[in-house]
């Protein structure tokens, strides 16, 4: 599996197994137990998924299993802070609570889910107050070594400019949705400048553009799915398909053995020019 840099000089896989909308630990496991043959490293969850204990009891049966190979040190394990955990004390309690429900003693990466507060209003200012309490307790969490990595999700540009201008450590990682259809620039061009890792996710459209014509498939062996996903890929973004399919984990999988062409990627970019879809949350009216 191919690995991306971060700013910090670190490697974080390019392809990590979503997990959201998976809650049952049966319906879990026959997943990740795919996912990590095939070669995912990375995994990823967040505490309103409602399956971090569910994940750390697959994990640890995979790290005791001879067959895998794989120990704590090889998977890369996401997880993300729940709207109504804002601020400071609750973030940072919120974090002590995952590593349990995980049984581990750090996570690789942990990001703040959303920019505002549960059953605040969006023009509330106490969005802002509780986000960048948050991320001070992710850079308490980041020294005392029960973070790796710390970052941020579905942040605009503005948001993402705000906590610049506060914070001590640069996020690692800003995971958002983006694909062909939906192509933030501002702030694709603020994470390349200050070396933030994109991280992708919805890069299927939650299913929509596995059904989209436009989508070009240039080769009959591949799938709407894989060209999708390499198109992130080559552009230099991580991607987190989840599926709860260990087939399609699979086939998910195989990202790596094709390249796209020059104008396949030029026709793709063009898409979000000709009709833009948002398919998940949108933050642009929280304060």
């Amino acid at each position: 599996m191919s690995t991306c840099t971060l700013h910090n000089g670190d490697p974080m896989p390019v392809l990590g197994l979503g997990t959201f909308r998976i809650k049952d630990v049966n319906e879990l496991r026959p997943v990740v137990r795919e996912a990590i043959h095939a070669g995912y490293r990375l995994i990823d969850s967040a505490t309103v998924y409602r399956n971090e204990e569910a994940l750390g009891t697959i994990l640890q049966e995979v790290f005791e299993d001879p067959s895998f190979d794989v120990s704590r040190q090889d998977i890369f394990i996401t997880s993300k802070l729940s709207p109504q955990h804002q601020g400071f004390e609750k973030c940072y309690q919120a974090v002590l609570d995952s590593l349990e429900r995980f049984g581990l003693d750090y996570l690789d990466l942990y990001l703040i889910h959303w920019p505002g507060t549960a059953k605040k209003k969006l023009s509330d200012p106490v969005n802002r107050e509780n986000r960048l309490g948050s991320y001070r307790a992710l850079e308490k969490l980041y020294h005392e070594g029960k973070i790796k990595h710390i970052g941020v999700s579905n942040f605009t540009a503005r948001h993402l400019e705000d906590l610049l201008e506060y914070c001590t450590i640069v996020p690692h990682v800003h995971q958002f949705e983006l694909h062909p259809r939906l192509v933030q620039q501002d702030v694709l061009s603020l994470c390349a400048k200050h070396k933030i890792q994109v991280q992708a996710y919805s890069s299927l459209g939650e299913g929509n553009l596995l059904q989209d014509p436009d989508i070009v498939i240039p080769d009959s062996s591949l799938s709407r799915a894989q060209v999708l996903l390499r198109w992130a890929i080559q552009h230099g973004w991580a991607v987190i398909p989840k599926s709860s399919s260990p087939d399609r984990v699979a086939a998910n999988a195989d990202v790596f053995s094709f390249e796209l062409s020059k104008e396949v990627m030029a026709q793709l970019d063009e898409l979000h020019t000709t009709r833009q879809q948002k398919f998940c949350w949108d933050p642009c009216d929280v304060y």
